[in-house]
């Protein structure tokens, strides 16, 4: 249902602010590990599956989410969401001990699985065909930020207290969720979510997984995975790596990832859609592909602080770059298909997010330098992948 344009930008930027929260949040956890690491005598591995563990429970959630969605209206499964995410940062900042720890993101993540789609959903709703690529572009450039920026920020709270940046996690959840409850509407009538919810049952989760084999989507998703993977590893390590390796403080990669993220974001706000028309979708995420799996490896021989910096600041500019492009490619691609492609794009992400801590946290106590050669492999195998994408898959997709 189409909206007046001042109420549908209204509407946008609480959609785009809820998103991005919830991913603030996912990353406020980053720079504080390396001092919960030490405090509580955490292995690396252990970290890693703090964060993979988050991604397991939205993963697990999303298909039940996603039908929620459908079947009880867009808002109240945003609000229920924002409500669960605030009380995981809650119970995280409270926590003593490991297991807690973990409740708290199995929670997280299940607030995840119902933010989501329920804003992907919601955006879909209140644009055009022609707007929506632009406004889920909007959609996965909040999703970025939030993630990048999230360390940045918590590593800042961090100087006045290691649980003060769970605190504020929850504080600004808890404020999204009661600003959605009184400015979102619900954009659909009873009569279209039960039209909705009838078409949904015919359709099952298994299903989903089969139809993105298609060879038109699975490159593309099998890039999602690439992504979610190396990004998630890199950052993953990323403190601790800085922590172990030079003695940086948690202000010292605050300040590396807040330069990073603003360099990404600004990069991405004015030179993002030049950049696409100048060299295709395609050609752009496997330029991010070479300079990722470059600056990888780089990552494991320099050692000065501005270094790190520069390496970091176009490390996050490929991961900012690909996220966008490929979701720009799959929305173009989807057509009538825009909440199957936008939830199998969730679930390879959340499936890269599991793998990805994971692998880097058991690596980097074995070698801390092996994380970062592993990542690059990752996007050294994603770029060979791109070899097999088709160009004119996009026209045939639109020709049909």
């Amino acid at each position: 249902m189409m909206k007046p344009i001042k109420e549908q930008k209204t509407l946008l930027i609480i959609l785009l602010s809820n998103i991005f929260i919830a991913f603030l949040g996912i990353g406020l956890i980053i720079p504080v590990m390396p001092s919960f690491m030490n405090s509580m005598h955490l292995s690396g591995s252990t970290m890693g599956y703090l964060v993979a563990v988050f991604a397991v429970a939205q993963l697990l959630m999303s298909p039940f989410a996603g039908r929620f969605v459908d079947r009880y209206g867009r808002k109240k499964i945003i609000i229920i969401g924002l409500f669960l995410f605030g009380i995981s940062e809650l119970i995280f900042g409270l926590g003593t001990n490991v297991s807690v720890f973990y409740l708290s993101r199995i929670l997280g993540g299940i607030s995840a699985a119902f933010i989501m789609p329920g804003v992907s959903a919601y955006v879909a709703d209140i644009t055009s065909v022609q707007e929506r690529p632009k406004a889920m572009g909007y959609l996965s450039a909040a999703i970025s930020t939030g993630f990048i920026i999230g360390p940045g920020i918590g590593g800042f709270i961090a100087e006045y207290g290691i649980r003060l940046p769970f605190f504020f996690a929850a504080a600004i959840a808890f404020l999204a969720c009661i600003s959605s409850i009184f400015i979102l509407k619900e954009p659909l009538t009873k009569e279209q979510l039960a039209e909705i919810s009838a078409n949904t049952k015919q359709t099952n989760f298994i299903g989903d997984l089969k139809r993105s084999l298609n060879p038109l989507y699975f490159i593309a998703f099998i890039i999602v995975f690439v992504l979610a993977f190396g990004l998630s590893a890199y950052e993953t390590v990323f403190s601790l790596f800085s922590d172990h390796k030079f003695g940086f403080t948690p202000k010292d990669i605050a300040v590396i990832i807040t330069i990073s993220s603003i360099f990404g974001v600004v990069v991405q706000v004015f030179m993002f859609g030049k950049m696409v028309d100048l060299l295709g979708e395609k050609k752009l995420i496997q330029l991010c592909l070479i300079i990722g799996a470059i600056l990888a490896i780089a990552s494991t021989v320099i050692s000065s602080f501005l270094a790190v910096l520069a390496v970091a600041c176009f490390i996050f500019l490929a991961f900012d770059l690909l996220r966008p492009a490929l979701t720009t490619y799959l929305s173009k691609n989807a057509g009538k298909e825009q909440g199957f492609v936008a939830g199998m794009n969730s679930t390879y992400t959340s499936l890269g997010t599991i793998v990805g801590p994971a692998m880097g946290g058991i690596l980097f106590d074995v070698n801390i330098h092996y994380p970062y050669l592993f990542a690059a492999v990752i996007m050294v195998i994603g770029l060979g992948i791109t070899v097999m994408w088709k160009e004119n898959q996009l026209t045939e997709s639109l020709v049909q």
